[in-house]
């Protein structure tokens, strides 16, 4: 009985609970509120530098005029001829109008524009003997020289007043040497000292005589005349182009 009556009353509170339930008023249920309106914040003003008024270029400033420099004068031009004179042989002497300038190399100055006779020379080459035109102004001139070639050689005898000696003559674009076992009776000399140096065909003799010294007759060792005569010839062809003759 005592659990039938604790049912019973559990049963009236649940009862009850429900009774109340469902006579509660029901909740509205709240609506959200608008977010107030955000109003835009205007961006901070800039302020501007104030205007100037742009300054005037200053007026370049007058100066003196200075009166303008003359022009150069032109060069005349030359009315004489320079030549710059060379030659491919050391100290070759040089003449122009027979007029002795010096040795190579060597510049002629205040020459007349013309014709003028050009003379160079050197100890063992053939001489230079030419015509040149020259012209106003500054030139050059290179000359080249042939060399002279001589190689001969004579057996001689020296015929002196009383007796003779026998020897050797030789020749060279340099010299002619007498080469003897006498050594009073040698000598040698360059073929341009030689004052006199001829053959005597019917005499078979050749005669030489050295500026400012002694005469030499010779015959040829053999008495072969056409050897001394060839012998002569020559040697002063040689003796002639040295002495620019």
């Amino acid at each position: 009985m005592r659990l039938f009556a604790i049912a019973a009353i559990a049963a009236a509170i649940v009862v009850a609970v429900v009774v109340v339930q469902l006579h509660a008023p029901t909740p509205v249920p709240e609506t959200a509120k608008p977010a107030p309106a955000v109003k835009p914040v205007p961006p901070p003003a800039v302020s501007e530098p104030p205007r100037t008024a742009p300054t005037p270029a200053p007026f370049p400033k007058a100066s003196a005029s200075k009166p303008a420099a003359p022009a150069p004068a032109a060069e005349a031009p030359p009315t004489t001829g320079t030549l710059h004179i060379t030659s491919d042989v050391p100290d070759t002497s040089v003449f122009i109008d027979r007029q002795f300038l010096g040795t190579a190399p060597i510049t002629a100055k205040n020459l007349t524009p013309g014709t003028h006779h050009l003379n160079m020379s050197a100890t063992g080459y053939d001489g230079v003997f030419q015509d040149i035109t020259v012209e106003a102004g500054e030139h050059d001139l290179a000359i080249s020289l042939k060399e002279i070639k001589l190689d001969e050689k004579i057996a001689v005898v020296h015929k002196h007043l009383t007796g003779s000696c026998r020897g050797t003559l030789i020749a060279t674009p340099q010299q002619l040497r007498y080469d003897t076992t006498d050594k009073n009776d040698g000598f040698a000399v360059a073929l341009t000292d030689l004052e006199t140096f001829e053959a005597d065909y019917i005499a078979k003799n050749l005669k030489l005589k050295i500026r400012k010294g002694k005469t030499y007759n010779f015959a040829d060792a053999d008495d072969n005349v056409e050897r001394l005569y060839t012998f002569q010839k020559t040697v002063d062809k040689v003796r002639q182009k040295l002495s620019g003759k």
